[in-house]
Parts: C-alpha cells; structure tokens; sequence
C-alpha cells in the first residue's frame, strides 16, 4: 500500500484506507478549524466515506491528538493497519519521528481507535535517523535497518533486538500461520575454497553468493532457505507477495508473486517459476492482490512513474493501466462485499487528494469524479450499476449456501451408510451368517464414549445374551392376506406372558442384489384365548376371606388386547402375536422376502429394561400365491371352521367395540338365543367362549363374545368388519332385549379394571374405619374408670378434712373446672364414636354388594 507527503511545507498529509473507509492523517503546527496556529504540534484524523448518491467522499467523523513535544520536527514515517496482540483486532496506526538536538530521533507509533481516540502504543529513542526500510507488523512490531544489520523492537518487550540472521535485504515481512512472524529476504552465502578456484565475475557474484530465506524472529533462526525463489532471480526480485504458505512433510511450501527490475512480474510455486507477464511501464515498485468476487483476482502494481496497472491472476495479462496516479487504496468502498481499487489523481488545481478519483473492480463497478452530463444513458448505466452491486453479494450468499447443501448431503449419506452397515451386521447376526466387512472397513470405524477393544467382545456376549433360541418361544408362525393388508403371525408358548408393550413383531425385507434391509411399518397386536368354557361367575362359589376379596393393584399393571378374559384360577389360553402391514407397497414386486423378527423387553429393575430377539422365520410371497388365493381367508358356510390362522387373522384386523347390557327386572337369558339363531352363530370348538356368525350379507365373519357376570348384567364383545356392521348387530339386538335395559359402550378391558380398583378403595377405607372404632371405644372405657376413681378420691378428702374446707375450696372450684371440660371434651368424641358406627354399618352392606361383584 502506497502513500504519498503533501507538497505543504508545514503540514503533511497521508492517507488510508480501512473497512472501506478513507482516514486522512494530517500533520500541523496547530492549526485546527478557525483557530490561530500555536507552537504545539497537532495530528488530525478525518474519517472519509463515499456516497454513490452524489458520487463523492463525504467526511464521516475527525479526531485529533496534540503533541507534547513544542517547536519540534516532525514527519510522519508512515501509516497501516495491524494487529494489536492484547486483542487480535486490526486498527490503524501512524509512525512518527521527531527530531531532536544531538542528532538523537525520537519514534512514536500511535493507534487509532474506532472512538477517533489515539492511544501511544510505542516510543524508543535512536542515536541515529532511519532512512528507509521501514516497516511495522502485527504486535506491533517496528522493523528498520542500519547500515547491514536489521533491528526490531517490540511492544511486548520495549527492548531493541537485533536479527542475527545475516540478512542483506528484506523483500516481505509478516506472519504465517503456525510459524509466527517470518522475514523473507536475501542472505549472503560464503563460498568454500573449492568452490572459489576461480574468480567469479560481478554477475556470477551476485548470483551465487546470494540466496532467498525465511528466518524466524520468535527463534531467531533460518526455518528454509529452498522452494522459495532460484538463484538465478536474486539479484533482480525488488519486491514478494505471498499468497499461500504451508508446511508439506517437515517443508515450507511457499506461493508467490515477484517484481523485477526487468519490469516483470513472476509467478513462483514452490521455487519454480510458473507465469511471467511484462509491465507496460519501468521501475514497479509495489504489488497489492484485489478480489472483485466470482473468482476474478488482480494483481495492482504501482510505479514510480506515477503509474499503476491490472494484472489478471489467471492468464497473467495486462488487463487495465492508468497514467498519472499518485495513490493506489485496495477495499470495499462502495459496500458492495466485494474489493474495489480506488485510483487518486494529482490535480495540479487542488492540493486535495479526494477530487480526482476514480473507483472500480475492473468488471462493472465504474465511479469516477470526472463532470459528466446526465441524460438517459447515464441513468440507465446507474441503474446497471445498481444491479452489479446486488448480483455479487447474491452470487456469494448461493454459493455458500449451496457448500453447506453439499456437506449436509454428504452427511446424510454418511449416516445411511453407516445405518446400512449396522443393520446388515445386526442381521446377519441374528441369521447365523458370517459378517463379510472387512478389516479395512472395520479400522475407518471409530468406538463412541472412548470404548476400549475390549468393547467389542463384551458386546458379542450381550447380544448373544439378547438373541434366544426360536424353539424356546415360538409354537408357528403364520400369514395371511385380508383385502389390501398382510397378516404375519406368531403362535407363542404358553410360558410365554406378554402384553402390548412388552413384544414388538416387526417385518424386515429383503433389498434387491443384498444391499440390506428395509423395516415395513406394522401394527402390533397381541390376542389371548381361552381353551377352556368357564360357568357363569354368579353360578361359581367364593371364598368369603378377606385375602380372597383383595385385589392388589401395581403401578405397573397393564391393559392387555385380549378378546377373551382369562379366570384366575385356570390360566389355560393360546397368546398370538400379530403384525399387520399394507400390501399394496409389496405387489411392485414380483416376488418378495421378510425376515419375522420378535423383540421381547423384560424388566430387570425398574430403570433397566431388557430386550430380547427372536427370528421366528421367514415369509415368502408371490404374485402367483395371491392370484390363485393360497393364503387368501377361507370360511366355508356349511362346515365348520378348520383353520384357527384364519380366526387369528379377522381377530386382529377386525374392528373391536365392548359392551355393558344391564337389565335391573329382567335376566339377560334371552342372548345365548340370539347369538346361536337370529345371528347364525357358530361356536368354535377350540375356543369355545368365540361365537362365528355364519348369516349372510355383512354380518358373516363378525366374532362375538358373551360373559354374563350376574343374571341382569354381562359384557358383549363384537368383531367386525367395520362399524355399520357393529351398528347392524346392536339394532338387531336390541329388538330381543328385555324392557328398561342399558346398553353402555366400554373400552376393552377396562370394566374389571375399574370394579376391582373400587373395591379395594372401598376395603381399605372400612380397615381404616375399624380401627378409628376399636380406638374410640377403647378410649371410652378408659374414660369411665377415670371418672369413677376420681370420684372417690374426691369423697375421702371431704370426710377427712371437713375442717380445712375453707382451705381447699379454691383448689375443689379448679377441680371441679377441669373436670367439666374434660367431660364435654369426652362427651363429644362418644357421639362421634356413635355416629361412626352407624357410618360403618351402612359401609359394610355396601361393601359386601360391591366385593360380590368384584369376584365375577
């Protein structure tokens, strides 16, 4: 970055450019605004934006700082931006020197902050002047020369160090990542004797005795001295610019961009020229890398001519130069989120540099101060102008957006692979096959939670532990096909207790060429049947104990999908497992496979659920199997049902509806009647509380179940296709029941539910009651006892001190006092007792109604 003096004898001007805006640092003898000038020194700042409204830089803010230092010489050294190491923020400073008596120059770098407030960062004293090779780095860090050795100083140590290094030349100074701050510049090489049997000529010397290094100031020490820049170009490279630096195998890889005295500008990678192109103009003597956004990249190179040009990153080509320019600022200046180089123009009318201009990316991005006439034309370009100015931020916005579109997707896929893999593994494990991945494959994966090898093995043995032996669970396994769903079930053992939520009967079909498995979503259902006909309970004798009544309710008790109710006192039934799927997805195969598979969770604790897996088979199903109806559902109409798979089948894809019928003047013997004739009902042998209706037209296929519990009142269960069928049969049966019934609509398995729950409520309640009885009359013969003590001791004290009666008169009234209260105190608690009793008796006849009912 170039900057310029001011031709003013008594004030100096320079300028900067930062976060797109223009700082103007001027150097005065005091005068400030109106005010008369004064000895003291004083450094004004004006902060300058640019509007495109009116096409000019504006003055945005000022701020100023006043030397202390009266009838000085100063000048300002020069003026950046860099890093302060307290924050790691960027911010402008401004060198500057005083000169004192003695031929002793006193240094100043200042820091500008956002608040227009300068904050001296760094001073030091020289016995000597620093004449050129200037330069400030991140820190900051001051870098000058004097005569052949290079010195630093720092404003973390404030103490002067010398580079030992034996550098000649620094053409670039900075930092770079994971070395710190490096210096790259020329060093002297000393040839050996052998070497020097011959006198080498001048360009030979200057050839061979020089070479291109990076030293490092934090260790003080050459880290590379090859891949840089060859030899041969030592002696002509006048100025560096690094665009990428990375170490490759213990070696500093360096990308870069070199000016010559031949008026070239090189292109290095790695030490090895890659592009040339030659300046339209002599003596560069800086380089600057623009980014006008969608990959154009420039290279600006300024000249002492008072020259500059555009140099395409790509082709190497001259792609724009401009004569007459006496500053060069590379930043975002219109706002745009792109780079625009802003060209300033020495007007020999106007002292100030922000008249003549001229701001453009080299693309279409064109402000110039020049007059121009506005017409059509110009608000037409205006407007293409405006649009250049949205198109890039947008341009940027999708490309970013599509980048995180990218990695997502190559997330997702990375999840699905790993979810495939898994699911392979778990598959061919609960088969019995042999895991093809490879050890290759097996070292990319990584254990979570810090695993240890061991994990692996342990792993083994717990699903080892998890998978169980079909033959110990399941009895058979079964499907069919019911219009457009698939049945798939499973016959369990009778040692076997599951529920709903404890057993998961889940499909898993085969992929085409053995690329994994696809999991079918399935309903659930679990149904219990009894083999055995009970009697009516009201028909049954009970046991009259109070162990017999109670009924223990748990947390943990659970609603099972049973279509017939078990006795307690003989648990004899068939549990069925079904899952049911839609088949439509299923017929764009000609022919498929699923794998069944059984998960059962038992409850080791309360916390610490266990699963367990079972393959109970295979189901294999074409479309031959489904045109010639092999395993369609078959219920002949003259002979009895023979297939139970069948029965299981409409039992879990039917619709279920329960029934409370209460007749209070009427026994209820009139149902048996209507499920055997009116509704054609045939009794399934295995099963026999199961009614099949055999009538035609909608009703055939619906299931019934009848358990009368008292002679007036019983549960129907009905089975049917959908609900006009369930509405069909309630209308034809409540033609043949009896006057004043009830007809109450239930949830499955809950009437019992909530009938045992009230009895035990009621049970506890009358335990508590009994106790509060047996308390009270305890109390109240205790009471008496006291009562009749008291009154004799009261007798005798009156017999044998008649004569201290008016002694004790006070202490009897007390007595007598305390007696009555405790009296009325006592008096109240009995007729609680009384009235308690009553309560208990009323409970108890209740109680005994409701504990009957409970039994059935």
């Amino acid at each position: 970055m170039t900057s310029k003096q001011a031709m003013s004898s008594n004030e100096q001007e320079r300028l900067l450019c930062y976060n797109g805006e223009v700082l103007v640092f001027q150097l005065s003898n005091g005068k400030f605004a109106d005010k008369e000038p004064t000895k003291t020194p004083i450094l004004h700042v004006r902060r300058m934006v640019f509007d495109r409204g009116t096409k000019v830089f504006v003055q945005k803010s000022t701020g100023f700082f006043t030397m202390k230092e009266e009838n000085s010489d100063l000048k300002i050294m020069c003026c950046d931006y860099v890093s302060d190491f307290r924050t790691g923020i960027n911010l402008p400073y401004i060198v500057i020197q005083n000169s004192k008596k003695n031929n002793v120059f006193e240094y100043f770098l200042l820091i500008l902050h956002s608040t227009n407030k300068f904050e001296m960062r760094l001073s030091f004293e020289l016995g000597y002047e620093i004449k050129d090779d200037l330069r400030v780095l991140n820190g900051p860090l001051i870098l000058w020369r004097h005569v052949k050795t290079f010195l630093f100083i720092s404003s973390q140590t404030s103490k002067i160090i010398s580079v030992l290094g034996n550098l000649s030349s620094i053409q670039w100074a900075g930092e770079i990542e994971n070395l710190g701050m490096v210096l790259l510049g020329l060093k002297e090489c000393y040839l050996s004797e052998e070497e020097c049997t011959q006198e080498p000529s001048k360009s030979d010397y200057a050839i061979w005795n020089t070479k291109f290094c990076v030293y490092c100031l934090e260790s003080q020490e050459v880290i590379s001295d090859t891949y840089i820049i060859p030899p041969a170009y030592s002696s002509v490279v006048t100025c560096i610019h690094i665009c990428t630096a990375e170490i490759i195998n213990n070696q500093l890889r360096i990308s870069l961009t070199a000016l010559t005295r031949k008026n070239q500008l090189i292109s290095f990678q790695n030490g090895t020229p890659k592009s040339v192109c030659q300046l339209p103009f002599g003596d560069p003597c800086a380089v600057q890398l623009m980014d006008s956004g969608g990959g154009n990249l420039f290279f600006i190179v300024s000249f002492r001519s008072n020259n500059a040009c555009a140099v395409r990153k790509d082709n190497f080509q001259v792609a724009a130069k401009w004569e007459k320019v006496s500053l060069v600022l590379i930043d975002d200046f219109i706002g745009s989120g792109t780079e625009q180089v802003l060209l300033l123009f020495k007007d020999a009318l106007n002292s100030d540099y922000l008249t003549s201009f001229k701001i453009t990316d080299l693309r279409n991005i064109n402000y110039s101060s020049e007059p121009s006439d506005c017409n059509e034309d110009d608000i037409f370009e205006d407007e293409q102008d405006n649009r250049y100015l949205v198109v890039p931020p947008l341009e940027s916005g999708l490309k970013v957006g599509f980048s995180s579109l990218r990695e997502l997707q190559q997330h997702l896929l990375l999840k699905e692979k790993i979810i495939s893999k898994s699911y392979k593994a778990l598959i061919n494990l609960v088969q019995g096959k042999d895991d093809n991945t490879s050890s290759a494959k097996e070292e990319c994966l990584v254990p979570f939670c810090g695993e240890e090898e061991n994990s692996v093995r342990i792993l083994d043995e717990k699903l080892s532990d998890s998978f169980q032996d079909s033959e110990q669970v399941v009895e058979k396994i079964w499907y069919r096909v019911m219009d457009d769903s698939l049945i798939v079930g499973v016959k369990t053992t009778s040692s076997l207790k599951l529920s709903l939520k404890d057993a998961t009967l889940s499909l898993l079909m085969d992929q085409a060429h053995g690329s994994g498995f696809r999991l079918l979503k399935c309903q659930n259902r679990v149904i219990k049947l009894s083999t055995r006909p009970f009697p009516a309970p009201y028909l049954m004798p009970c046991e009259t104990g109070l162990e017999a009544k109670r009924v223990k309710l748990t947390p943990d008790s659970k609603k099972e999908e049973s279509f017939v109710c078990e006795h307690p006192s003989k648990k004899e039934c068939v549990q069925i497992i079904t899952a049911i799927t839609s088949l439509s997805p299923l017929l764009a195969f000609n022919k498929f496979c699923c794998t069944v598979l059984l998960q059962i969770m038992e409850k080791e604790s309360a916390n610490c659920p266990k699963n367990h897996y079972v393959v109970c088979g295979r189901v294999v199903l074409s479309l031959e199997d489904l045109s010639t109806g092999k395993y369609l559902l078959t219920f002949p109409k003259k002979k009895p049902t023979e297939h139970m798979e069948d029965l299981f089948a409409l039992l879990a894809a039917f619709h279920k509806s329960c029934f409370q019928i209460t007749s209070p003047g009427y026994a209820l013997n009139s149902m048996k009647l209507w499920l055997l004739e009116h509704m054609k009902c045939e009794v399934i042998k295995e099963f026999p509380e199961v009614y099949f209706c055999k009538r035609p037209g909608n009703f055939y296929g619906t299931l019934f179940t009848w358990k009368q519990r008292t002679p007036f009142e019983g549960i129907l269960k009905v089975c049917s296709r959908n609900q006009t069928v369930m509405f069909q049969c309630l209308h034809n049966l409540i033609r043949i029941l009896p006057i004043n019934y009830s007809l109450k609509n239930l949830k499955s398995g809950s009437e019992n539910f909530l009938i045992n729950n009230m009895a035990f409520n009621l049970e506890k309640e009358l335990g508590t009651l009994s106790s509060l009885s047996s308390a009270i009359a305890n109390h109240e013969s205790n009471f008496v006892q006291r009562c009749e003590l008291s009154k004799g001791k009261s007798s005798v004290i009156v017999d044998t001190l008649s004569d201290r009666r008016e002694e004790i008169h006070p202490c009897r009234k007390k007595l007598q006092r305390e007696k009555k209260k405790m009296l009325q105190t006592n008096l109240k608690v009995f007729r609680r007792g009384l009235e308690v009793h009553h309560w208990l008796s009323w409970i108890s006849s209740l109680l005994t109604a409701d504990l009957w009912i409970s039994q059935l």
